[in-house]
């Protein structure tokens, strides 16, 4: 019998149209959740990286600016804002060229799979919409119903994919007959642990590797409203990883930049 095989697909840049953070950040600093002044540093962070890209160590002192903002943020009001946006907010964001390549992978057979940085409450209820088969994501640990701002689990550069590679040991998936996509240099090791790399939607070093490796590089252009499949279930208690995951891999670059000015 042959292996099953598995389409692994990042969020941001590749599935929706821009980072998920941005697209909640209005919703979470009329929550009361961030300033407005963190609002706008995000947005412009996100808008840097989306031009340049950033390296790791930039995406680390992000992930830590971020991980302390989150702490001390509130479980049920972080569900009430997405349970009442998510829909609204992400459903336009969906690239129609996304949907169609995961419609194409299903009718061969393959698993949907979502790797992102991003947080799970986000990530799930996103995946479901699009029929996903299974999520690895962001999830931040919780104390007495509190983000504490520290990170049970973050799925971001190798680690995605290490987590490829256990889903592999675990469900059967042969990698070498398997897809993956992304858009950011930060996933080149997903991307080089499946027979089959896509770049989507490449920052400039990820166009560079993949030129150099003769991988195709595929640009999504069209956000639709895309109906949800199937009906988005409560939120989950895990989504201020959303702001560590996915505002520190779109956020990198403009904080850096200010911290290197600041010393």
């Amino acid at each position: 019998m042959p292996r099953p095989t598995a389409a692994f697909f990042d969020l941001d840049k590749t599935i929706i149209a821009k980072s998920s953070t941005l697209a909640f950040s209005r919703e979470f600093q009329a929550g009361g959740l961030i300033s407005r002044r963190a609002m706008l540093r995000s947005a412009y962070a996100q808008f840097v990286f989306f031009t340049g890209g950033a390296d790791h160590d930039q995406m680390d002192k992000m992930r830590q600016f971020m991980s302390q903002l989150c702490a001390g943020w509130d479980v049920a009001t972080v569900r009430e804002i997405v349970h009442d946006t998510l829909t609204n907010i992400v459903e336009p964001l969906v690239y129609e060229e996304a949907v169609r390549l995961m419609d194409e992978h299903r009718a061969e057979g393959r698993d949907i799979v979502i790797v992102s940085a991003s947080g799970a409450e986000v990530v799930e209820p996103i995946g479901q919409m699009l029929g996903a088969d299974r999520v690895v994501a962001t999830r931040m640990e919780i104390v007495e119903g509190k983000y504490t701002g520290n990170i049970d689990y973050y799925a971001y550069a190798e680690e995605k994919a290490r987590a490829i590679e256990r889903l592999a040991e675990t469900v059967g998936y042969d990698l070498a007959a398997s897809y993956a996509y992304s858009d950011s240099i930060t996933d080149v090791h997903m991307l080089e642990v499946v027979g089959h790399p896509f770049a989507v939607n490449p920052d400039r070093e990820l166009r560079r590797i993949a030129l150099a490796k003769e991988w195709p590089v595929l640009s999504f252009v069209r956000p639709v409203a895309l109906r949800p499949r199937v009906p988005l279930p409560p939120a989950r208690p895990t989504l201020a990883a959303l702001a560590v995951g996915g505002a520190m891999a779109a956020g990198g670059v403009m904080w850096a930049n200010r911290r290197k000015r600041l010393t």
